[in-house]
């Protein structure tokens, strides 16, 4: 959810069109949650999302929800230090990365979430580096302002894990 509020306050910032629809489950802690988010340089008719171009998986669950709606040509990206299911569709792209462990090594797993935000961030080219890592700054709430450093550097990670790789 926070990445996804993220992506929509750097696009905001880019002068871009936005919507953000989030989505939490009975559970509410610790049960699923995901958010629609729709960036745009032109007008957004609906915010429904039908079938996304791009989806960031975190575990398991998610995968085996939202891999059917994803748009032929679009891609997932997936935390692969929690999903090691194969994705059953040749014509999306599945990007992995190990968003847990990199968030790990820099010292909170909280921030497995800026290393898949980055990963989107450097495979989608829609928002610049620089507009998120602001917009981190500007939206980490004060009651987590001493996870900024580590939440800019697993962002950063993230975004260097895919460095060359093409979607």
């Amino acid at each position: 959810m926070l990445a996804g509020k993220i992506i929509v306050h750097a696009g905001l910032s880019a002068g871009l069109n936005v919507t953000y629809i989030p989505s939490y489950g009975a559970e509410v802690r610790g049960g699923t949650a995901h958010c629609h988010v729709i960036i745009s340089e032109g007008e957004i008719a609906s915010p429904i999302i039908v079938q996304p171009d791009a989806c960031l998986v975190m575990n398991s669950p998610s995968l085996f929800k939202f891999t059917d709606r994803v748009l032929s040509g679009g891609w997932l990206i997936i935390n692969s230090s929690l999903v090691d299911e194969p994705v059953d569709r040749e014509d999306i792209a599945d990007l992995r990365i190990p968003a847990n462990l990199i968030a790990e090594d820099r010292g909170s797993l909280k921030a497995a979430n800026m290393a898949m935000l980055g990963a989107y961030v450097k495979n989608s080219k829609l928002l610049s580096l620089p507009d998120v890592q602001k917009s981190i700054g500007e939206f980490l709430p004060p009651r987590h302002r001493d996870l900024l450093k580590i939440n800019l550097e697993v962002l950063q990670d993230g975004h260097d894990y895919f460095s060359g790789a093409e979607k």
